[in-house]
């Protein structure tokens, strides 16, 4: 996380000339006149002492609350330094498990023992290596999702027991597998 640091006397006085200059690019929202169009039907009254479920809304609003971030996105938990160094294949994993082949029933168990024992052993960064999955179009009369471990692995790493362990999960570089491995970052052991 970046620290703020004061401003000299003379950016300061730069920052004020340019921020007098600045026009705001939509009005504030407490300024804004509202026109409101007659509804055809009049909405029902909301009792007052019943609490709904969801919040109103109405059609084509967005909503009130963002839904939070999911772990796909991959908002950073570490330290920004570690994390380039690791995205750019430069950190080397302390241990590694290959799923490639296994089903789901037997590597998940296989996963969630890794993880736990990476995690007491204290180590730090650990490779999980799912495989890429089936190129190409399945023909068969019941299709098959391809890559179904690269697939599963980040939803079980969210999961418990293992999520408390995990503090980054991130594709791993191409030379420790690419799209067909993660990095598993873990939380220090205490």
């Amino acid at each position: 996380m970046a620290r703020r640091r004061s401003l000299h006397p003379e950016e300061e006085e730069l920052w004020n000339a340019v921020a007098r200059t600045a026009k705001p690019m939509h009005a504030p929202i407490f300024r804004r006149k509202v026109v409101e169009t007659p509804a055809e039907f009049p909405e029902p009254p909301v009792k007052t002492h019943a609490v709904p479920r969801i919040a109103p809304f109405r059609l084509g609003e967005k909503p009130a609350s963002p839904r939070p971030p999911s772990a796909a996105s991959n908002a950073l938990q570490m330290d920004a330094k570690a994390f380039g160094k690791m995205t750019r294949g430069k950190l080397a994993p302390e241990a590694r498990i290959d799923l490639h082949g296994m089903t789901l029933s037997e590597a998940h168990p296989e996963l969630i023992r890794f993880i736990l024992n990476a995690h007491s052993s204290g180590l730090r960064l650990v490779l999980v290596i799912t495989g890429k999955g089936k190129p190409g179009m399945d023909t068969n009369h019941m299709p098959q999702r391809t890559g179904i471990l690269r697939q599963q692995v980040p939803h079980w790493l969210r999961q418990p027991p293992c999520a408390p362990a995990i503090l980054q999960v991130t594709e791993a570089h191409l030379r420790h597998g690419g799209s067909g491995a993660y990095y598993i970052y873990l939380r220090r052991f205490r």
